[in-house]
């Protein structure tokens, strides 16, 4: 069939693009990275992704033709389309995947299924459940899944199908857009009332109402109707607010013809007016020959990794090194591992950069996610130039940059730059190495404590290394103190959690009106709860975890599927009432604490304490103003925070840390107990940091005493080139789900077996994880290790088409099989 087809790509897990046809009128209207809707199945219609346009289509296949185009330009440019491909062929996952994970949902349309009464229902003998569709079908059009939503238990596919076969009721699929444009009502002038002279005319004529006079009079001034560059018109709110009249008022001048009232789209987005608002600060010597090696490694094409210290300035560098950049107009991702790291440092870039200084990430709405996306494609050098600088998270990478000019990887160690569900896993760190690549934009990655990954391609000279080895005005770094818990425990010298050395230097901290940061990394108040007289410990019912007792609603919660019951008064198993909490979390610190310093104010940070918008912001304000003095939290008071007075840091646990099962245990207790280290004494004197283990001769405490980088990191590569670890292998893990467990072992052995037969690298596995079961699904795990000389493109076939081969076998068809490519 003569034509033109466009080769899409559909919101869905699925390996292949799909072709349409373009109907003869939308020829030339269509080009790649717009979106249209298609027809898919049966019924089900999506908004697609336009990956290319050709005047062939594929043989012997019928294709459909695209029913709607959904944008007047592309939504994407072709560099992030390349983007999603090199990610999908890297990453083992499909387009559809990336598709979903890319676009704010606001942008991702697909058909609900309506359901409408076409009949008369009292003409018919109807079942009981048949009615109660029936009854809410003639409520008016109700989509299939608030039906099943109200209806609960009693709602019944039987009885949909006999209304069906009736002729009682249709249902058919429709497709409507997620995104609404914000608007608010304005106001102007009719134009018959234009001139000067049949304006003052109008006026006098409304003398006997008064109120309508006065308000029109107001609006007149207000809008400075026949000044040069006046404005047209004006909110109905800002109108009503500074006239105090009611809205029938208005109401009566637009009954009038006298003003037209009218819908105006705005922005959810807050502005800022200002361009800048502070200068730039000087950099001290340190930096200046910093940023005098950053632009040597730029010259040169290469990743640059800064490698600085806590408080060394490297926040002061980047500022220096995007205002370059926005200068010449370009623009500037600036990476962040979590969301509540871009509290402190949105605040600085806008104090510097104003409104070309956004953020991005998941804790906005679908419609401002919508919004900056737009933002950020139409973005033009002295035109638009909102979102000139992003700072956000992982999903930022995903945004349409036309001119990428550098790309900012701060905290370049942390694991929240891997996605773990669900797919594409992708580590952002990595992606942005491949973007500024594609984009010819220069990527400047720093930590305090690199991953090893990346300092090994500094120190092989894949990237530029960059040490700043001094702290901003020549802070010392905090003196780190080794508390042995064990010894104070048999001296009776707990405080609670806390052991004399970190109890005085807290008192000491509070009496000299300083402030102290805690970490423990467990959230809730006690990780469990355990019957004294059987040892009865509840678990929960969808996964192999016991449940963490909160004691603010007084529940046992499941952290992996939400599962929770309310706290048992006696043992489930043998009636006992000695019941009684193991362990602790963040909540009871808190309320330890708060009987141990009944003057001092507690804020605490953690997922139970910062779901909402502004959480998280609101405690970490009133602890920069000093209204909370003892900050409690778990990793997240790690992350780049800085306050002026924070004297004394307290690790409560690092035995947790150190003694994980993973080979990068002792890199991630380093790191962790470094950053979290940095947080004392960052402007005016020397901070102290009160580490509490019962392993003080453990050689990994000894390198965090001497804060030693070099000495952990080399001790743990040799470890990793004698067991054949990262970086000198390439590991991807395979996990296999199922909710038998017979069936998931059979499933998992058979492709262990097949990847052994095929595979000329090392299996491991298949094996249990340490969780085994979650949210009712049982797993295995095999582990695949490729030396860095062999080829992991080819490793990844192999791979891809032995977990095919498995799976297309009927007793494994319903098994769940996860490729993760550099899993963190």
């Amino acid at each position: 069939m003569p034509g033109l087809y466009v080769n899409v790509i559909l919101p869905l897990s699925l390996q292949e693009t799909y072709t349409y046809r373009i109907p003869g009128e939308l020829e030339g209207k269509i080009v790649p990275g717009q979106r249209v809707v298609v027809q898919f199945g049966r019924k089900k219609f999506f908004s697609a992704l336009v990956l290319s346009i050709s005047d062939s289509p594929p043989p012997d296949i019928e294709i459909k033709d695209i029913i709607q185009i959904l944008d007047d330009k592309p939504l994407l440019f072709p560099d992030n389309l390349k983007l999603w491909k090199w990610m999908a062929q890297y990453y083992c996952c499909t387009l559809g995947e990336i598709f979903r994970a890319a676009f704010p949902p606001g942008l991702i349309l697909e058909s609900k299924s309506k359901v409408i009464l076409t009949g008369n229902k009292d003409e018919c003998i109807l079942t009981g459940e048949e009615y109660m569709i029936t009854d809410l079908a003639d409520e008016g059009i109700i989509s299939l899944d608030m039906l099943q939503k109200k209806l609960g238990n009693k709602f019944s596919y039987k009885a949909l199908n006999s209304l069906l076969e009736k002729g009682l009721i249709r249902i058919e699929e429709k497709i409507a857009s997620k995104y609404k444009a914000k608007t608010s009502t304005w106001l102007k002038l009719n134009p018959e009332y234009g001139s000067e002279f049949r304006l003052n005319s109008l006026i006098e004529s409304l003398g006997r109402s008064k109120k309508q006079q006065s308000l029109l009079i107001h609006y007149c001034e207000k809008t400075g109707l026949f000044d040069k560059g006046s404005r047209c018109c004006i909110s109905k709110k800002e109108l009503l607010g500074e006239t105090g009249v009611s809205a029938s008022v208005i109401k009566a001048l637009i009954k009038k013809g006298i003003m037209i009232e009218f819908q105006k789209e705005e922005s959810r987005l807050l502005r800022n007016n200002d361009e800048y608002q502070a200068g730039i600060n000087l950099l001290s010597d340190n930096q200046s020959e910093a940023i005098k090696e950053i632009r040597e490694g730029f010259d040169q094409k290469k990743v640059v990794l800064i490698h600085g210290i806590t408080a060394s300035g490297k926040t002061e560098i980047y500022i220096h090194l995007i205002d370059e950049v926005i200068r010449s107009g370009k623009q500037v991702l600036y990476l962040l591992p979590e969301i509540v790291l871009t509290t402190q440092i949105i605040q600085r870039l806008k104090n510097v950069f104003g409104n070309k200084t956004g953020v991005y990430h998941s804790r906005f709405s679908s419609h401002e996610r919508v919004e900056i996306w737009r933002e950020v494609l139409n973005f033009r050098k002295g035109v638009n130039e909102q979102y000139q600088i992003v700072l956000g998270t992982r999903s930022s990478l995903f945004l349409p940059f036309s001119k990428l000019g550098l790309i900012i990887v701060d905290e370049e160690h942390e694991n929240s730059f891997k996605q773990f569900d669900p797919a594409p896993r992708y580590n952002a760190r990595d992606m942005a190495v491949i973007l500024g690549s594609q984009h010819n934009a220069n990527v400047l990655m720093g930590s305090a404590t690199p991953s090893y990954e990346s300092y090994s391609n500094a120190l092989s000279g894949k990237y530029k290394l960059v040490n700043l080895v001094k702290r901003y005005s020549n802070l010392e770094l905090p003196e780190i103190i080794i508390a042995d818990v064990s010894k104070a425990m048999k001296k009776k010298q707990m405080k609670g959690v806390l052991t004399p050395e970190l109890f005085l230097l807290m008192k000491e901290a509070f009496e000299n009106d300083q402030q102290v940061i805690l970490f423990q990394n467990r959230r809730g108040y006690s990780p469990f709860i355990q019957c004294f007289e059987c040892g009865w410990i509840p678990k929960c019912i969808n996964c192999d975890v016991s449940l963490t007792y909160h004691k603010f609603d007084e529940r046992l919660k499941c952290h992996y599927c939400g599962y929770s019951i309310p706290m048992p008064g006696k043992c489930h198993k043998c009636g006992s009432s000695e019941v009684k909490t193991r362990g602790t979390g963040t909540e009871k610190i808190e309320e330890e604490l708060a009987l141990l310093f009944p003057e001092i104010k507690i804020g605490r940070i953690d997922y139970d304490t910062t779901r909402t918008k502004n959480s998280f912001n609101d405690i970490i304000e009133d602890f920069g103003k000093g209204r909370i003095n003892l900050l409690i939290g778990t990793q997240m008071v790690t992350k780049g925070l800085d306050f002026e007075h924070v004297s004394i840091v307290g690790i409560i646990n690092a035995d947790n840390l150190i003694n994980y099962p993973d080979f990068r245990a002792h890199e991630r207790a380093f790191q962790l107990i470094s950053q979290v280290s940095g947080r004392a004494g960052r402007k005016h004197s020397r901070g102290k940091v009160v580490v509490q283990t019962s392993q003080p001769d453990h050689p990994l405490i000894s390198y965090i005493r001497n804060q030693d980088f070099y000495s952990v990191y080399n001790m743990q590569m040799e470890e990793r080139k004698l067991f054949s670890y990262p970086p000198y292998s390439r590991l991807i893990k395979i996990t296999v789900k199922h909710k038998k467990p017979e069936t998931v072992n059979r499933a998992a052995r058979q492709l262990a077996a097949l990847l052994k037969k095929r595979f000329p690298f090392i299996v491991l596995g298949p094996g249990f994880p340490l969780v085994g079961r979650i949210q009712l699904l049982y797993i295995n795990e095999i582990w695949l290790k490729i030396k860095q000389e062999r080829s992991v493109r080819q490793a990844k076939q192999i791979i891809m088409k032995s977990v095919a081969d498995v799976k297309n076998s009927p007793e494994n068809s319903n098994c769940t099989m996860v490729i993760d490519v550099d899993p963190a």
